[in-house]
């Protein structure tokens, strides 16, 4: 299974879902083969995907919260687990696509081309529902299930790397600012800064 068809898969299925995308690929293909105002493409901040997920899902807790994340960004900050499983946000569901390497820093293997299991891993710290996927099919049954069921999840996607779309020429700011639009209730304020 490619990044492609997880990501055409999750952007059919999501709703009203607001969705976090991984810097890169993720956030590439799902600009591809899936944008609308709902989706905010995370930039220069690997390993924290999770995290700006997990808090959307606790201050919208109406609105489920999907993460698009990259093994490689989640080896980075695998705390965000215990804090997910500790404040056990019903509407979280999290997607770790597995390719076993760090895509976007030139294709360098990681522990999960090895032995390291993010899903036993999701288990250990607590996750409320642990899923994996290797094919399509395994894919629509989970994807069905954790979009309708009390989570917080977490959702491992074995795929083979074929390389990403083309980066999208979009401003991050105007994505930011759509997509506190489409979270509703949310204003994005710039800091203020005295000048010297």
């Amino acid at each position: 299974m490619e990044r492609q068809d997880v990501i055409r898969a999750v952007a059919a299925r999501a709703g009203d879902a607001l969705i976090v995308a991984n810097l890169g690929s993720n956030a590439y293909d799902l600009h591809t083969h899936g944008h609308r105002p709902g989706n905010l493409y995370m930039r220069g901040a690997m390993g924290l995907t999770g995290s700006v997920g997990l808090g959307l899902a606790m201050a919208r807790p109406d609105r489920r919260v999907i993460v698009l994340d990259g093994d490689g960004s989640l080896l980075m900050n695998l705390g965000q687990l215990a804090t997910a499983a500790a404040e056990a946000p019903a509407n979280l569901v999290h997607i770790v696509l597995v390719n076993g390497l760090w895509q976007e820093t030139g294709g360098q293997r990681i522990a999960t081309a090895g032995r390291a299991d993010l899903a036993a891993i999701a288990r250990g710290a607590g996750i409320a529902e642990v899923a994996e996927a290797a094919d399509l099919d395994a894919l629509s049954r989970v994807l069905d299930r954790a979009l309708a069921a009390p989570g917080p999840w977490l959702v491992a996607v074995r795929i083979q790397e074929r390389g990403a779309s083309q980066a999208p020429n979009t401003d991050p700011m105007a994505n930011r600012d759509e997509f506190m639009r489409a979270a509703e209730g949310f204003v994005a304020v710039a800091p203020q800064y005295e000048r010297a």
